[in-house]
């Protein structure tokens, strides 16, 4: 891959996967704040913000051993603008849920911690996170103008029972839908990416495949689905939050239903099986552990179906080794799903929510404590190569840089970080109108609390995990088996989750007329 598409992707691949922040003065404070939100100091701190230091949490793909010489540059703006010192803790991914399941469950400190990843309201439900609205209101009018420029929908989105525990950071805040293909062999076998507009389309694709290419799987499962489950059915209904009961098109008047009764999920299990009788689909499919990125590295695979963003075509083509072309099939929808992905919140054990959130304003409102957080120390891990484009001092790539997460998606406000060399210069302006053009789904800012129906949720999730793979995968029959996973769904009690579900969205469709 060239030099200049490799760094593209490098900087890109951030955008893929996403806290907002905050800036003021401590309670008792004359300061007043300037139009980012920020406190006016000048040369040293304010005397009347005392020091702390604000241990902050966040996940990472792998250690970076130059997290403390970062730390320390870090410290030296937020010194300056808030009087606090920050400690950086990197968790890696793989030990997140566990790692901070007990930090936060015990009496560790912490003052600002990465959310949502599926436990936001699992984590509020056990009162171990603060409600923000009136520590932004005060201290986090910076962040809140920088997504509300965006939409309100988007801080909104984040409330339980009329309060926000999160901040969700500035990203690819919507998704469209589609197919990921090698343009090695779309280029090989001249493959017109302009006449695939449904998936029935793509059959003639993978027969090409199939018949040219013996030794690559025309179409692999993303996670453990080909169509049947998010991410790709994302596009088709609002999971509202665990899937069990959702809205189709985004909407269905406000009634929630059974996605496995609907006819669109039996016809996404049709061509999956269609698919799968055909060879397209490998035979162990259904078995095998194997994630496609490998696959695709591999050269043992051809395509497979996601969510996708302004840049995940240049993203996913670093992740892989290989130049992807996508073919988008589903416009571009924001779930509360998506929204509350990554957010950024106050642990109860903060020591100061004040300053906590100040420095939260500050990740969304001052540059040069974005760019640290993204891309590490200028002329050690970046050199600039104008104003805002960057690239890899020599000799120093995405490998053996001392500090290279690749997170500019995570950390505050994405259109603060620079871009990196070859990368598209109109980024910020085209993510912003992807943002803004996105359908908002009709149940955007409602979360369900499943508290009421967990023995049913337990119950339907082992009925889900005994069906779903096999028939998202076209190994079993859909004629014979989906009525039989509908069965014991009902003998689980979706009935009842889904009456639950409705009750609650019901209430808040009122209280939000």
């Amino acid at each position: 891959m060239k030099k200049s598409m490799k760094s593209a992707a490098m900087l890109l691949i951030s955008v893929l996967a996403t806290s907002t922040l905050v800036t003021a003065c401590s309670s008792g404070s004359s300061n007043q704040p300037n139009a980012s939100g920020a406190p006016e100091l000048s040369g040293s701190a304010k005397p009347d913000l005392k020091p702390v230091e604000l241990t902050m949490v966040f996940p990472v793909a792998s250690e970076q051993k130059d997290l403390k010489a970062v730390q320390e540059k870090i410290n030296k703006i937020t010194k300056e603008k808030i009087n606090a010192t920050v400690k950086l803790v990197q968790i890696t991914k793989g030990a997140w849920a566990q790692q901070t399941t007990l930090m936060l469950s015990g009496n560790e400190k912490m003052d600002l911690i990465v959310s949502g990843r599926g436990t936001y309201e699992q984590q509020v439900a056990k009162g171990n996170y603060l409600a923000l609205d009136d520590y932004i209101a005060k201290y986090g009018q910076g962040a809140q103008k920088a997504l509300d420029d965006l939409d309100p929908a988007y801080l909104k989105a984040t409330r339980i029972n009329g309060k926000s525990y999160g901040i969700t950071s500035i990203r690819d805040l919507a998704n469209d839908f589609g197919i990921s293909m090698r343009k090695d062999l779309v280029d090989k076998y001249k493959i017109d990416t302009k006449a695939i507009r449904s998936l029935d389309d793509l059959d003639a694709v993978f027969k090409v495949i199939k018949e040219n290419e013996p030794d690559v799987i025309p179409v692999t499962k993303f996670a453990n689905s080909i169509l049947g489950s998010t991410p790709f059915s994302t596009g088709m209904m609002d999971p509202l939050g665990d899937g069990f009961g959702v809205l189709t098109a985004h909407d269905n008047g406000m009634k929630v239903v059974n996605w496995v009764e609907t006819p669109e999920y039996a016809k996404l299990l049709d061509t999956t099986r269609r698919w799968y009788l055909a060879g397209y689909v490998a035979k162990d499919a259904a078995t095998s552990t194997e994630i496609w990125q490998n696959l695709m590295k591999a050269g043992k695979a051809f395509s497979t179906f996601h969510h996708m963003s302004p840049f995940s075509e240049a993203a996913n083509s670093l992740s892989v080794g290989k130049d992807l072309v996508e073919v988008r099939l589903l416009p571009a929808v924001a779930t509360n799903s998506h929204i509350t992905a990554y957010m950024w919140s106050i642990p109860r054990n903060a020591q100061d929510p004040e300053r906590s959130m100040m420095l939260l304003n500050l990740m969304y409102t001052d540059k040069d404590l974005v760019n640290l957080l993204d891309w590490g120390i200028e002329g050690q891990h970046y050199v600039k190569k104008s104003d805002n484009v960057i690239d890899f001092p020599q000799g120093v790539n995405a490998s053996n840089s001392g500090y290279y997460p690749y997170q500019n998606w995570l950390f505050g406000n994405m259109f603060l970080s620079y871009l990196f060399n070859g990368e598209d210069p109109d980024r910020n302006k085209k993510l912003a109108e992807f943002i803004k053009n996105s359908k908002k789904s009709k149940a955007l800012g409602f979360i369900y609390n499943p508290e009421s129906v967990k023995t049913e949720i337990a119950a339907l999730t082992n009925v889900s995990n005994q069906y779903a793979l096999a028939l998202e995968t076209g190994t079993v029959d859909p004629a014979k088996v989906l009525p039989e996973y509908i069965k014991q769904m009902k003998a689980a009690g979706i009935d009842k989750v889904i009456a639950e579900k409705q009750k609650q969205l019901d209430a808040w469709a009122a209280a939000n007329k």
